[in-house]
């Protein structure tokens, strides 16, 4: 039953030539992250010397889940880790927005791609950092806020 449209999906991300024409592979790959959560602080603008400016927040998500051995669903001690990210806007109209917008507290949904950089930090050594390369962010309200 799916099998059709399973297929037409992955030839569309998977092109390879011929190996009489030539020996590599060609494929599409995909980085895409989908963030659900709230800022933990208001962001910032930095420009460094010679690159574009960049909007940078961290935001917070939260995994929940209910420990125990009890066979019932409601027993047991409920769990929480959260999982902070480092969001870094670049897109022109976006980056401006969103440091208009965001705040500290704010429920955002946040889409973008994953990178792995490394940087220098004051004291000369390489530091590694995993950032969150969005383009695009979602405002969502937070009626539970809003009344407070």
């Amino acid at each position: 039953m799916f099998r059709r449209p399973v297929l037409q999906v992955l030839h569309q991300f998977v092109r390879h030539e011929s190996e009489v024409a030539s020996s590599f592979v060609l494929e599409r790959s995909l980085n895409r992250v989908q963030l659900l959560g709230r800022v933990g602080q208001d962001p910032v603008l930095r420009q460094a010397e010679g690159k574009n400016p960049v909007t940078i927040f961290s935001l917070a998500t939260n995994e929940m889940w209910r420990s125990g051995e009890s066979e019932e669903y409601q027993m047991g001690d409920i769990s929480q880790k959260t999982t902070w990210h480092r969001i870094s806007v670049f897109r022109p109209g976006l980056r401006d927005v969103a440091y208009q917008y965001v705040k500290k507290g704010s429920r955002i949904y946040v889409e973008g791609k994953i990178d792995y950089g490394e940087y220098m930090d004051k004291n000369n050594v390489r530091r590694q950092a995993t950032t969150i390369i969005a383009d695009n962010i979602i405002f969502l309200s937070d009626q539970t806020r809003e009344k407070a």
